[in-house]
């Protein structure tokens, strides 16, 4: 373990977010997720687990050390309802709340019809799949910049 970073970060996933550059997409998702298949696509090339955590609780410690993008208009992308695009399950609340409290700042998020979203998670640059049972649990949080000081 190091100072200052959270326990729930493997040194598997605190490597990927070290990897990540500005715009590169993280999908952190649920059991029911595919995200065996998915992850092979993206540019990590394989699944990083991160078990014994929810979503809101995998995502705050992510969010820790990750800042998001505020280049773009949706930062934060998540899973429609199937057959209710307007519908809602707490996981949207509850990652709302530990999204904006980790940008101190309210962050739009953009729902995605369901294929759309498993396209969209194809091009990301990892997927951590967290042990929370679900419905729903899918987010795509695009890197920002993270203002360093000088060498």
């Amino acid at each position: 373990m190091l100072r200052g970073i959270n326990q729930r970060l493997s040194a598997d996933i605190v490597y990927a977010l070290m990897l990540m550059g500005h715009g590169d997409d993280l999908l952190i998702c649920d059991v029911n997720h595919p995200a065996a298949s998915i992850a092979r696509s993206t540019t990590y090339g394989r699944l990083i687990d991160m078990p014994g955590c929810d979503i809101p609780t995998g995502a705050a410690a992510i969010l820790s050390l990750m800042p998001l993008d505020t280049f773009v208009d949706f930062p934060v992308r998540r899973m429609q309802v199937v057959g209710d695009p307007a519908g809602q399950v707490p996981v949207f609340a509850s990652m709302q709340t530990v999204i904006d409290r980790a940008e101190a700042r309210r962050v739009p998020m953009q729902a995605l019809e369901r294929f759309a979203f498993y396209d969209a998670a194809k091009s990301a640059f990892c997927v951590i799949r967290t042990s929370d049972s679900g419905p729903y649990g899918c987010f795509l949080l695009r890197k920002g910049v993270i203002d360093l000081p000088p060498l």
